[in-house]
This record gives structure tokens, sequence and C-alpha cells, in this order.
């Protein structure tokens, strides 16, 4: 057996800095949300660490103003 090769994911903030995180921005947003409504994780976003910390504040953010739902319907 061959060991699995790890794919290196670049963020998509760090390599696009024209790209900001704003809670307003909901159809962007949504695109780290999962189908059950949680924020998806660094592995699978491919999102380096600090950009994942300001990226999840923000949902926070867009939850308690009531743009995005707490839980899935």
């Amino acid at each position: 057996m061959s060991p699995k090769k790890k794919i290196q994911k670049h963020c998509l903030f760090c390599v696009n800095k024209q790209i900001e995180v704003d809670y307003k921005n909901v159809q962007f947003l949504r695109r780290f949300i999962s189908s059950f409504g949680k924020i998806v994780p660094r592995k699978r976003s491919g999102i380096c660490d600090g950009h994942q910390r300001i990226l999840s504040t923000q949902v926070k953010r867009a939850r308690i103003v009531a743009i995005l739902p707490f839980v899935a319907k």
C-alpha cells in the first residue's frame, strides 16, 4: 500500500486579495455553511487559520442579525 498524498489546498482569500468577508454578503457565506447549517471546517474548505476565524465571526454575526438561520430547515 502506498501512503496517501496530501493535496495542498490554497486559501481562497490569500490567493485573491480582493475578496473581503462581510456578514452582509449572504450568498458568499452560504458557500462555507453545510446543509445542516454548520460552519464548514478548515480541512474541507481549504481556508487558512486566520481567515477561518474571520469567516466564522462573520457567519455568527449574520446569524445574530437574522440574515442567516441558526438551524437548517
